[in-house]
């Protein structure tokens, strides 16, 4: 029996293409077990205002260390939560679908004091793809032994999962070993994250790469219809 895994690291409120990958495979592993990249997506995303694009970017704290994993990385403050939802608040307070997602939301920023990054990105995964009525079951990296090189930590997770697909995004072409997964019986596919169709925003021109939140707010319960995977099933 076919069984597919992608594995990636946690992002702050992903755009649509990190739930269209977690929606295409069986399991999906968040590599948290990795070194902390600064200026990454780990901790921030973008939205859209009608001034343009806003980063909203979740302060982590001085005293980590570049070679601390993602899951040892922890906020410096949780003032953050009240100037995000804010945010979200003004600019999207009159797109159609905000009201519906409103509770949630609210919940996820002002009901929690977690300062963990790794689980405030998990717990907004989690409310999404629920919201994207997503059944992918979402494993982290520390239930799996991760031990080799880059290509061979890969080749263990999916060994470890089951796996023998292995779903991956483009950016990997240039490292990942094809061969060597392949001489571990595990096949290697590419996620396409090209000519998704586009929805109504309220701030034109339209922008793909904004956080999954912002589609949510335009089209709610028609937000499948603009993930590939969705169509594939």
């Amino acid at each position: 029996m076919s069984k597919t895994c992608a594995i990636l690291q946690s992002n702050y409120i992903p755009w649509k293409g990190y739930f269209d990958l977690i929606n295409s495979v069986d399991e999906f592993v968040i590599y948290d077990c990795v070194q902390y990249t600064t200026n990454d997506w780990r901790n921030r995303n973008k939205i859209k205002t009608q001034n343009g694009l806003q980063w909203l970017t979740i302060p982590i704290s001085s005293s980590f260390s570049q070679k601390d994993k993602i899951s040892e990385v922890v906020t410096s403050n949780n003032i953050w939560r009240k100037k995000h939802w804010n945010s979200l608040c003004t600019n999207y307070a009159k797109a159609p679908y905000f009201s519906m997602y409103k509770p949630l939301l609210n919940n996820l920023y002002n009901e929690s004091e977690e300062s963990s990054l790794s689980k405030i990105n998990r717990a907004f995964i989690d409310a999404i793809c629920k919201s994207l009525e997503i059944k992918t079951t979402i494993s982290d990296s520390s239930k799996y032994v991760i031990e080799g090189d880059k290509n061979q930590r890969l080749i263990n997770l999916c060994k470890q999962t089951g796996a023998n697909v292995y779903l991956s995004g483009p950016a990997a072409k240039s490292y990942l070993d094809e061969k060597e997964f392949e001489a571990n019986g595990i096949a290697v596919r590419w996620m396409d994250y090209s000519d998704y169709p586009d929805y109504t925003q309220l701030h034109p021109p339209f922008e793909h790469y904004v956080s999954v939140l912002d589609l949510l707010f335009n089209a709610g319960p028609d937000s499948y219809k603009y993930m590939k995977s969705s169509h594939a099933c």
